[in-house]
């Protein structure tokens, strides 16, 4: 078996994958990027979820990478356990439509086995876990060299998160021998799912074949059309089984860390300090990263998982006697640790380290007291309250699980559910608060008051400023060293209005530095910007220098005046009437809402497209001017009547094309939006429709994803040239359409058929019949019971139907039958038996069912009813 470096173990995943023919994608920011479900990436596969469910093409449909996950879900075990972490790296390879089983388990076999181009460890030291049905992974890892009392069949294994793809797994496992298992239970402990220290999982493989439907039994899962592989392997697992040590912590990735934390506190690594150093070199990891990617300390989301780790740590460095800050101290160690593979660390290793000594200073105020008033609170009790919990946590800033693991080495319990009552009546109250910002501000007393004049400058990305004002929710503050909103007597940072999002950026001084998220405005017009302290405090009169995003402001200018010049193509190519309903710019989109009677056609938006880029191309010289309104009306600029405008207004031109009245930020030269493209157009309301555009560079991206998606078309034609595809989609669509009509003739003759071949029993001079139909929708129910009812003049149908849509429910009455029950009638009391609901006319209704277990008792019921 190789002995690896964590660096190493990390280039000979990404080598050995590239060279079986997988194209390597760097892993992603911490922060999701566009899903808002995840506070953090906490999977190798979140990354490349834009790949899997089709809204980009991947570069490559085979894919390695290594990526870093922050999971908190259970960090009061990090430390007590060998391998529970908050930070972890992720290697993983993928297969989006390509290969499947039959080439991903001989590989894994290769990579782990392999003294040459993989880890070297022996198979006798492997264990393979697999789904006891999925037999051809079974003979396959034998087939590869597995011995067969080597392989575990688990029930456990199979993938599934609700509907959706799904799949059998099978995992791989290391003993590490009998000095890890002191009672000599052997492979039992991997049979019987039982935690332990001797067989270590180091890779999990996800075989995504099936789709999952609620209320469909798993064996009935249908194939899905394009299979894939999902793959996992934690780096810090596969470091521990190649370094031979007794835990990740003694790793090369985690060790030196503790050596640093070992000269700071002056204690050795052994007995009751063990889960001190453990848990502080894991949230030193976790700090440096998520900080580094741009993550900050809050009371609110990922901020505040941030605030725990922190406070946790803390906390265990006080037990080893630290009594003053040191998590910052550990920040240049964590990036040498990692500077081969992620050099970017270094260029945030000062300010992260200030981040967290800030935090640590604060925290510091209120430690020990808030320790002392909880064994104070507990002294003689089994539960502490949910109230005094909660006070803890709003006076003291005690995170609830450091709450409850002081409790617990106390043997005491916690009233989380008091506590969290309390927390969410809190959550309440701010939500409230922030509900309207700008009525809020509106109203408040402090802001009303504030009448120092601030001074926005459109010609420079970065100015020095003074602090002229603090607020905390509407409220004058001297100092502000969290999140809040402060006033500059100038500032660089454009407000949010007329359709432009504001700008972000930073506020730095000599002792303090702050994230600008957005910028508003007070009631008397100075500008507000919404700062996140990163560390240090700001106060009233303090000297700042305030920096734009610049990049965000070239990108989003670019949009502003693409939509200006788009406004002016839309009159010209429809027609002056056409008025506008509203915008929206930010650094990605632009948006322009406008009145139109129809639908604009495909020509007028390929010429308004034209016309837009035409005059991009021209390179027309933006001019600004600032006039009396009353002139600039004069001009024939364009204003928005929903919009208040003083005396003097401000007039954006780009020539004689485009004379709007506007605020916002614009390009130097048409020339330098670089590219229009018109994503789509579509109705918003009754008379207005919206168009969606994207400019530069995220044009050109929009255009290069839409040209890959075209060559896979092409290549599904077997390379045929764009020009030719259009008519072979033509001629598939008409195949479609024969098709369709002979499925449709053919589903007549089943549903005749099936009708034909169905024997009505007699209940009370009713002809009844209840029947389930594997494979039918709703529309082939419907025909079955057209050709039913034509039998007899006295009958109640009750058919239902089982697709890959679900379970359909149909009934049909007449004569006796409807007078007796009634088809509406029988849906709603069979279908509530079945998990479901439905309704309709006396004569025929209709439903949907998620269960059928219950099918007998629901048409028991229905017979009653006849009689």
């Amino acid at each position: 078996m190789r002995k690896m470096t964590g660096a190493e173990i990390r280039k000979t995943w990404i080598s050995f994958f590239k060279g079986k023919g997988h194209a390597y994608i760097p892993g992603v920011n911490l922060i999701p990027q566009g899903d808002k479900s995840l506070l953090w990436v906490n999977a190798g596969v979140t990354g490349l979820k834009k790949y899997f469910d089709g809204s980009l093409i991947p570069p490559s449909r085979r894919i390695v990478n290594v990526q870093k996950c922050i999971r908190t879900n259970d960090i009061e075990n990090v430390g007590h356990t060998a391998r529970h972490h908050t930070f972890f790296e992720m290697l993983g390879n993928f297969s989006i439509g390509d290969y499947f089983r039959d080439e991903v388990i001989p590989w894994a076999f290769e990579i782990l086995t392999s003294e040459e181009v993989g880890f070297g460890i022996p198979a006798e030291k492997l264990y393979i876990t697999y789904q006891p049905d999925d037999k051809a992974t079974l003979e396959l890892w034998v087939k590869c060299g597995m011995a067969r009392d080597h392989m575990i069949p688990m029930e456990s294994n199979f993938w599934e998160i609700g509907e959706g793809p799904c799949g059998p797994d099978t995992e791989m496992f290391f003993d590490r021998g009998e000095a890890y298992d002191p009672k000599h239970i052997g492979v039992d402990l991997l049979r019987n799912d039982i935690e332990n220290d001797r067989y270590i999982e180091i890779w999990n493989i996800v075989f995504s074949q099936y789709n999952s439907v609620a209320g469909v039994a798993r064996k009935d899962y249908k194939e899905l059309p394009s299979k894939n592989i999902d793959t996992g392997s934690g780096l810090e697992r596969i470091a521990c089984v190649l370094q031979g040590t007794d835990t990740n912590f003694e790793t090369d990735l985690f060790f030196p860390i503790i050596e640093e934390a070992m000269k700071i506190s002056g204690k050795p690594y052994e007995g009751e300090n063990l889960m001190s150093y453990r848990v502080i070199a894991d949230h030193a990891r976790s700090l440096t990263f998520a900080l580094s990617d741009g993550a900050y300390f809050s009371n609110e989301g990922r901020g505040y998982v941030l605030r725990r780790i922190i406070r946790r740590a803390m906390r265990y460095g006080q037990k080893l006697g630290i009594r003053e800050p040191f998590m910052y101290r550990l920040v240049p160690v964590v990036c040498d640790l990692a500077h081969d593979f992620y050099p970017e660390l270094a260029d945030h290793a000062e300010m992260v380290a200030k981040m967290i000594k800030s935090e640590e200073d604060k925290f510091l105020k209120t430690l020990s007291s808030g320790e002392a008033m909880l064994l104070e609170a507990i002294k003689g009790k089994k539960e502490l309250s949910g109230e005094d919990a909660f006070r803890l946590y709003d006076t003291f800033g005690f995170p609830l699980d450091m709450t409850k693991e002081i409790c617990l080495e106390a043997g005491v319990g916690v009233d989380e559910e008091g506590f969290d009552a309390l927390m969410k009546q809190q959550k309440e109250r701010a939500r409230a608060a922030r509900e309207n910002t700008e009525s809020f501000h509106k109203q408040s007393k402090d802001l009303l008051a504030f009448e120092t004049p601030s001074t926005f400058t459109y010609e420079e990305t970065c100015v020095a400023a003074k602090v002229t004002g603090l607020f905390k929710d509407g409220v004058a503050v001297e100092e502000l060293d969290e999140e809040g909103e402060v006033a500059l007597d100038l500032t660089p940072f454009y407000a949010e209005s007329g359709g432009q999002v504001s700008d972000k950026g930073t506020l730095v001084g000599e002792n303090f530095s702050a994230q600008v998220s957005a910028v508003g405005k007070a009631p008397r017009g100075q500008h507000l910007h919404h700062v996140n302290v990163e560390f240090g405090s700001l106060h009233k009169g303090d000297e700042v220098t305030a920096k734009i995003d610049a990049t965000k402001r070239a990108l989003t200018a670019r949009n502003h005046s693409a939509t200006h010049l788009l406004h002016a193509a839309i009159g010209e190519v429809l027609g002056g009437h056409v008025d506008q309903k509203g915008s929206y710019v930010d650094e990605d989109i632009l948006r322009f809402d406008y009145t139109a009677m129809s639908k604009t056609s495909a020509e007028d938006l390929r010429k308004i497209e034209g016309l837009v880029n035409r005059k991009i191309l021209e390179a027309i010289e933006e001019k600004t001017l600032i006039l009396p309104i009353e002139e600039a009306k004069k001009l024939g600029a364009e204003m928005e009547f929903s919009e208040k405008y003083g005396d003097t207004v401000r007039v954006v031109t780009f020539g004689e094309f485009s004379k709007e009245f506007c605020g916002g930020t614009h390009v130097a030269n048409s020339a330098d939006i670089g590219l229009f493209v018109l994503e789509y157009d579509t109705a918003v309301s009754s008379g207005v429709r919206r168009i969606q555009g994207r400019t530069s560079f995220g044009a050109y991206r929009y255009l290069a994803d839409k040209a890959l998606a075209l060559a896979d078309v092409s290549a599904e034609f077997g390379g045929a040239k764009d020009a030719e595809l259009v008519g072979r989609v033509e001629g598939l669509k008409e195949q479609l359409v024969a098709a369709n009509k002979t499925i449709a003739s053919l589903k007549d003759k089943i549903a005749s058929a099936s009708a034909t071949n169905l024997e009505f029993e007699t209940i009370n001079n009713v002809y009844f019949i209840a029947k389930i139909f594997d494979g039918m929708g709703r529309d082939d129910l419907l025909k079955v019971g057209d050709s039913l009812k034509t039998k007899h003049a006295d009958y109640l149908l009750f058919l239902v139907g089982k697709s890959d849509a679900g379970i359909a429910l149909t009934a049909f009455a007449g004569g006796e039958g409807l007078k007796k029950l009634g088809a509406g009638n029988a849906i709603k009391k069979a279908a509530p038996l079945l998990k479901g609901n439905g309704g309709g006319r006396p004569e025929m209704a209709q439903g949907s069912a998620k269960d059928l277990s219950a099918y007998e008792e629901a048409t028991k019921l229905l017979r009653e009813a006849l009689k």
